[in-house]
């Protein structure tokens, strides 16, 4: 009896020795998720030279937007309320944006998701760029052909006028210099 008695309590604590370490474990990995979340490559598969397709949108100011409203050396960004990363790249993406010469004319955001979910985004955006909310697969994210998030381009005139993207990768830590911005981006995609 005396050793059922001390079989029993040894499993027990071993039991609760396993709970404890587990505990440990999914902690430990919900920080790795945090980590991983705020830092990953921004990517885009959208490569230099492609070239723009026409679009119609109307700018939250309700200002017309066109392929032929964009002029040559544009930050074109596409951002996504749902994506974890484009929260975290935002408030760079604004500060870059601001110091960026032309002014707002010269940036284009698009916000891909529900209008409601957009407003934070928008607020923020506003006052650097012109922006467009769209819902996936809207006009301009099909134009561009953006499905990852976030994603930061520069489009300028190439070979006829026709607008194409200059830089895929645009480095938010430069200051505005298209020559310096080989930089890494995040993407979240979006099915």
């Amino acid at each position: 009896m005396f050793f059922l008695t001390v079989a029993v309590v040894f499993v027990g604590l071993l039991g609760a020795l396993n709970l404890i370490l587990m505990i440990g474990v999914i902690k430990r990995l919900r920080e790795h998720t945090e980590r991983l979340s705020a830092f990953s490559p921004q990517t885009s598969d959208i490569e230099v030279g492609t070239e723009i397709t026409a679009f119609r949108a109307v700018t939250v100011d309700d200002e017309p937007l066109t392929l032929e409203s964009l002029g040559d050396d544009t930050l074109v960004a596409f951002f996504s309320p749902s994506c974890g990363p484009c929260k975290t790249t935002l408030p760079s993406f604004v500060a870059h944006a601001r110091s960026l010469p032309g002014g707002r004319n010269r940036v284009l955001a698009t916000v891909v998701g529900d209008t409601d979910a957009a407003e934070q985004f928008v607020a923020e955006l506003k006052p650097v760029a012109r922006v467009v909310v769209e819902p996936p697969a809207g006009t301009v994210s099909t134009a561009f052909g953006a499905r990852a998030y976030p994603t930061l381009l520069r489009v300028g005139r190439g070979d006829g006028g026709r607008l194409v993207v200059t830089a895929s990768r645009v480095d938010l830590a430069t200051d505005g210099d298209p020559a310096a911005e080989a930089g890494s981006t995040t993407a979240h995609v979006v099915a």
